[in-house]
């Protein structure tokens, strides 16, 4: 039996640890503009920025998301908003934080709300599918129209995402990650990652990898890609055993259609990196 954890970073862990212009929204029946980006240089809300759940802990912000009403999220997991130990890996029985709960979007002095959260949405459904109990592990942070010009869709180094991976991953197949912890001390020399993927388990809903360093606590939600820049995960689970210090990555595709599904936001979609993808440093 595998045995996971959550890399959220608890407020406990943090003490003892010494390191434009309003998005308007058109009337039913009219087209809705699509966001208008700022340059990435210049984003203070983009994946990979640290998030900090009240009540909770210190996670790192994944992918860009908007809907058909012309909101704008950003993705963290949703064990960031857990209320439980960190063994707590069972979305379907976790304990977890309501929607509308407060996420300071930090350093870009803006604080949004999650707006939708699998752990809350199975569990109000009843979910019996075991593997999505398991690994469907996506919140959605609302960021206020007011802050979206604040905002750029593009990963951290890596550049994209270039499109949504429907395929999953083959073993020792490449991907690539930007962790952003506070427990690196703000050393980002440290927070891009690749490594590889040793393959696709719970019948397709989540990818164990391992990077040239594993996620750690705070890591929780990163984005990951494929070698083709493709969105293809999110971080959830350091593993204990049988396989210890891979990480879980949550399959977005799976996470994403869920969402789309039950979540009640219509017209939910991925949004694309505005920087070119530069693909991988290291040989694959």
């Amino acid at each position: 039996m595998a045995i996971r954890t959550t890399l959220r970073r608890s407020a406990s862990l943090a003490a003892g640890t010494a390191l434009l212009g309003a998005l308007m929204l058109a009337a039913p029946g009219t087209a809705v503009a699509a966001p208008v980006w700022a340059p990435a240089a210049q984003a203070t809300i983009h994946p990979g920025i640290q998030t900090e759940t009240d009540g909770s802990g210190q996670c790192t912000a994944n992918f860009v998301f908007s809907d058909s009403s012309g909101n704008v999220y950003i993705g963290q997991a949703a064990h960031c908003s857990g209320t439980g130990a960190a063994t707590d890996t069972n979305g379907c029985d976790a304990g977890t934080l309501p929607l509308g709960t407060k996420v300071t979007l930090v350093g870009s002095g803006v604080t949004g709300e999650i707006a939708y959260s699998s752990w809350n949405t199975m569990q109000g459904r009843g979910e019996t599918n075991a593997d999505a109990c398991a690994y469907n592990d996506l919140a959605l942070v609302k960021i206020p129209a007011a802050a979206v010009s604040k905002t750029n869709p593009s990963v951290p180094f890596w550049g994209g995402p270039t499109a949504l991976d429907t395929n999953g991953t083959t073993t020792l197949e490449t991907v690539l990650s930007y962790g952003n912890s506070s427990l690196r001390g703000g050393i980002t020399q440290l927070s891009p990652k690749q490594g590889k993927s040793l393959g696709t388990e719970g019948n397709g809903w989540s990818h164990s990898v391992y990077t040239v360093t594993p996620g750690i606590p705070g890591d929780s939600g990163s984005a990951f890609l494929d070698s083709t820049g493709k969105a293809l995960g999110t971080l959830s689970t350091l593993a204990i055993a049988p396989i210890a210090g891979s990480n879980g990555v949550g399959d977005l595709s799976h996470e994403l259609a869920y969402a789309q599904q039950y979540g009640g936001i219509a017209g939910l979609k991925l949004e694309l990196g505005t920087v070119t993808f530069r693909g991988p440093l290291l040989p694959i």
